[in-house]
């Protein structure tokens, strides 16, 4: 009768063992609390300890901060976008960020009126002529008054107030715009101090809690709560996307308000949301606080940003492309081409090239060139580690400054096709058909066959093939042979298309014939 008992007790001693056991080889494995960076300034001097356990309350964190949020209200000029504004009736007055409409299209949504970005929602009387307007969110920077939110909130700006926490309504200037980035930077016309928050210098690591605060519909004050879902995000919003993504419920008129870590430090301003219905679905996107940083501070001193230029366009290395070039990675980016005069091809860059590093920073890929170059400033010296014939050199190169047309940015196309007659092409020498006096034509092209599929059409110009030029059909069978020789599985042909774009494609090498 007594061995059960025994044996309870000897289980229960066990499982106390076991929980001794856990816990200690947890603590065994550093699972030690991040350091928090200190806190700034103002509306809290102490840093308050980053939980890695669901806090039981946002309140303190809230309490601190929140006066340091504001409501913006904008009215409209006549220049402003008939896109700007819902339609009869409705008052909205919504300003959608010209960069911003093709993601809300490809999210199957109807742009103003329909949900879309967490932009801001208008007020005024909709029966009144010429009361346009806008509503948006933004947060105090510094004591005597400045105030980050979103260019597309004040973009067209009459005039803006801002609304503090105290319900105080005060007038504010802008000083500064950058539509590349959706920001803005305000200035409150009267004298301070004000309460303010902190830019955070760390970035948030995915799973973080956040604290979103703003004037969603106008209603200011709005504390929502989630985490990061994602970071790094491009939604095609503009050159250099780098969104965090987090599922604190953002709504139209968060627009330009902050996002918070726990400490009580902004790691985000809110920007766009993905909705069907116009309303949250836990998916919102908001501009960095590294970024806004970067940006306020030119702002602050210029009014404007200035922006490193380093004058060629580039593509992704896909699978295939690394595979032409021999690489054993698809990384960094591919030099399409170098615009003459530029800083680029002073510095030796051609086409074929890909930029490996920037300053001993691995690039990745296309994308983040553009955005390591753009966060740089006009002459500011950097050496490029780059690959070309299957070596890698470097060249320091002096930025110079991005030009304000929109082929000057760093493209990122999307690789297609190349071509050779077992390719499933037709080709004859482009002098011979009055199609130029350099390359190789495509005069026919099977809809089955691998050039097809990789995007190569009727009157494409192949004009190399593994990095050297070609003039005719036999040089590009030539190359294909010695690639096949030499044991790749794909090929790289820079392919000019009837539009006059070049590009790279790569296809594999197919050896059944």
């Amino acid at each position: 009768m007594t061995v059960q008992p025994n044996r309870l007790r000897r289980n229960a001693l066990a499982s106390v063992a076991m929980t001794a056991l856990v816990v200690t080889g947890a603590a065994g494995i550093g699972l030690t609390q991040p350091a928090v960076p200190a806190y700034a300034q103002s509306l809290s001097k102490n840093p308050i300890e980053t939980p890695d356990h669901p806090p039981g309350s946002f309140a303190t964190v809230v309490d601190k901060v929140k006066p340091g949020v504001v409501a913006v209200k904008v009215k409209l000029d006549d220049s402003a976008d008939s896109d700007d504004e819902d339609g009869p009736g409705q008052g909205q007055g919504q300003q959608v960020p010209p960069q911003l409409r093709e993601f809300f299209k490809r999210f199957g949504q109807g742009g103003p009126g329909q949900g879309g970005p967490g932009q801001g929602q208008g007020f005024g009387n909709p029966k009144r002529q010429g009361q346009r307007g806008a509503m948006g969110s933004g947060f105090i920077i510094s004591a005597d008054g400045y105030v980050v939110t979103n260019n597309h909130v004040v973009d067209h700006a009459k005039s803006v107030q801002v609304t503090l926490d105290d319900n105080r309504t005060l007038d504010a200037k802008v000083i500064g715009k950058d539509s590349k980035t959706d920001l803005a930077l305000l200035k409150i016309t009267e004298g301070g101090p004000f309460p303010y928050v902190s830019l955070s210098k760390a970035a948030p690591r995915v799973g973080d809690w956040v604290v979103a605060i703003g004037n969603p519909f106008g209603l200011g004050g709005t504390v929502t709560a989630g985490i990061v879902s994602a970071r790094g995000r491009d939604i095609g919003a503009g050159p250099y996307d780098d969104f965090l993504q987090i599922d604190a419920p953002i709504n139209k008129g968060n627009s330009g308000g902050p996002t918070f870590n726990v400490g009580g430090e902004v790691v985000g301003v809110n920007t766009a949301i993905a909705s069907p219905s116009g309303g949250s679905v836990g998916l919102a996107f908001a501009i960095p606080a590294e970024t806004v940083q970067a940006v306020v501070d030119q702002l602050r001193a210029d009014g404007k940003v200035a922006r490193g230029y380093l004058g060629v366009q580039v593509q992704p290395v896909t699978k295939d492309i690394a595979d032409g070039l021999g690489l054993d990675k698809a990384k960094g980016a591919l030099v399409d081409h170098a615009e003459p005069g530029t800083p680029a091809a002073k510095a030796g860059l051609k086409s074929g090239d890909v930029i490996e590093t920037v300053n001993g920073t691995a690039i990745n890929d296309a994308k983040e060139l553009s955005r390591k170059i753009a966060g740089l400033k006009p002459g500011a010296k950097v050496e490029l580690a780059y690959l070309r014939g299957g070596k890698t050199d470097t060249a320091t190169v002096e930025l110079g400054a991005l030009p304000n047309d929109p082929k000057s940015a760093n493209s990122d196309r999307g690789a297609s096709s190349n071509g050779q007659p077992r390719l499933g092409l037709s080709l004859a020498p482009a002098s011979e058909v009055g199609a130029g006096e350099e390359g190789v034509a495509v005069m026919e092209v099977d809809p089955d066959g691998p050039a097809a599929a990789k995007g190569i059409e009727q009157g494409d110009i192949i004009l190399d093939v593994a990095g050297a030029s070609v003039s005719k059909p036999s040089d590009i069978a030539e190359r294909i042979r010695s690639a096949e020789t030499s044991g790749r599985k794909a090929i790289l042909m820079r392919v000019k298309s009837q539009k006059g774009v070049t590009r790279f494609v790569a296809v594999a090498l197919n050896k059944a014939g």
